[in-house]
């Protein structure tokens, strides 16, 4: 497991003083401003978030060091980082992406099917994409308790009992 959760996205400037457009992946969106200071992936940068609006698919925020339009167009598509202990705990349920992503996805019949590239949201339910074992594209696999029945975290892996032709024959 990752000691840094992706907690939000920079997607552009935002005016001409140097607000940023910032996507939340948070359950409660307002709530990436709580686990303030932020970080880029790499540790190379810390931002302080200050929300200041709400705007379509997002919000408007300032960010510490951050003065220009330029320098907010800059940071266009920067992952934002919280440390995990600045984070809630969990339900038995649920799961944050960067702990799926990298497991190895079994059948129900202990069969290796693949393992987990990303973890995708296109509005319905999250989606595992895999990285079939055997080759070949990605498949997309949902999210749910009825396609994946079991996550075990410590055992590093999932067991999954996909849809019929989900998977390549």
């Amino acid at each position: 497991m990752t000691d840094l959760i992706c907690v939000g996205a920079i997607s552009g400037s935002f005016g001409v003083r140097g607000e940023v457009r910032l996507k939340s992946f948070t359950s409660d969106p307002e709530a990436v401003a709580d686990y303030s200071p932020l970080t880029t992936e790499d540790g190379s940068r810390q931002f302080t978030v200050q929300l200041t609006r709400q705007i379509k698919n997002g919000f408007a925020a300032v960010l510490g060091g951050v003065e220009t339009k330029e320098e907010a167009d800059a940071l266009r598509g920067v992952r934002l980082y919280a440390p995990r202990d600045r984070l809630p705990s969990l339900p038995d349920d649920e799961f944050y992406h960067a702990d799926l992503i990298g497991l190895e996805v079994y059948d129900t019949g202990g069969t290796l099917l693949g393992k987990v590239n990303a973890v995708l949201n296109h509005g319905a339910t999250d989606l595992l994409e895999l990285a079939p074992a055997g080759g070949g594209g990605t498949v997309l696999l949902p999210f749910t308790y009825d396609a994946v029945p079991t996550v075990d975290l410590t055992a590093g892996r999932i067991i999954a009992d996909p849809p019929e032709g989900v998977l390549p024959e």
